[in-house]
């Protein structure tokens, strides 16, 4: 398997399809999944002539499971070290959910301090931030985000059938046409990865505030969200991101879930080739 090492010793695995030549996309995963879960968009650019790269956050997938690092900084850094051993440069990167939030992390500190960064994407992102404070009272409480720790704590191969088959791609809406083949996809990656890995990644896209990686990105940067989107609500990131963003565009989707690059590939897809060409 295709892997990197990070300078504190952590094994990343990566994908790394197309031609050399062509203009790179890199792919940043949600919690608690992995690469995979780009498969609907890695192909689609494929066939577009693009170079497509996608790696597996540490401690998910098929990167080593370490104890340490799961937190923006490092997601960031370790997403920097595929990028430079790849040498990637005028490269798009897209990301979902906790994916977005270690895109803004990475473009602000390491993708446009080295010149390596054309735009960006945050597709239901956790970025500006998800907890609820006192400067930010659009959050979820922390009450939300304890009830994941122990949900997973308490039988996480339970609690990772119930989220896919729920809120995550809307399936618990009425007259929702449910896919049993997306909720095992969404199972088998999770499982995959360490739950120690998934229980402290939630304080890391809950708690970190990216404010500041957003008001530092220069780049162009489209933000897409679905307006049903029940795991990030839109009007405490989507809404809210995009006012900080120096070049900042906001598409939202009416009804669309938190997992919309998959029920709704076929729409997404063309957005994300327009917003790239553009």
């Amino acid at each position: 398997m295709p892997m990197i090492t990070t300078r504190d010793g952590v094994a990343i695995f990566f994908k790394d399809w197309g031609p050399r030549e062509a203009q790179p996309i890199m792919f940043h995963h949600g919690w608690p999944l992995s690469s995979d879960d780009w498969d609907a968009q890695m192909l689609f650019f494929l066939s577009q002539g693009y170079r497509v790269i996608a790696h597996d956050r540490r401690g998910h997938g098929r990167s080593a499971q370490v104890s340490g690092g799961h937190d923006m900084d490092h997601y960031a850094a370790d997403a920097a070290a595929v990028v430079e051993h790849l040498d990637l440069r005028e490269a798009v990167h897209i990301g979902h959910s906790t994916g977005g939030g270690e895109v803004a992390r990475y473009v602000a500190r390491h993708g446009e301090p080295q010149g390596r960064v054309a735009k960006a994407v945050l597709v239901s992102a956790v970025p500006p931030l998800m907890l609820k404070t006192e400067s930010h009272p659009s959050g979820l409480p922390l009450e939300v985000f304890d009830g994941l720790r122990r949900a997973l704590a308490d039988n996480r191969a339970q609690f990772f059938l119930d989220l896919p088959a729920g809120p995550f791609y809307g399936f618990n809406r009425p007259n929702a046409k449910v896919s049993q083949g997306v909720v095992q996809n969404w199972w088998r990656q999770s499982m995959a990865g360490s739950a120690q890995a998934h229980y402290e990644g939630i304080k890391a896209f809950s708690e970190t505030d990216q404010s500041d990686d957003l008001k530092a990105i220069t780049v162009p940067t489209l933000v897409l969200h679905g307006e049903d989107d029940q795991i990030v609500p839109i009007d405490a990131s989507g809404r809210l991101s995009v006012k900080l963003l120096k070049h900042g565009m906001l598409k939202t989707y009416p009804g669309y879930p938190h997992g919309m690059l998959t029920t709704h590939a076929d729409v997404i897809n063309p957005d994300l080739l327009a917003f790239i060409k553009g």
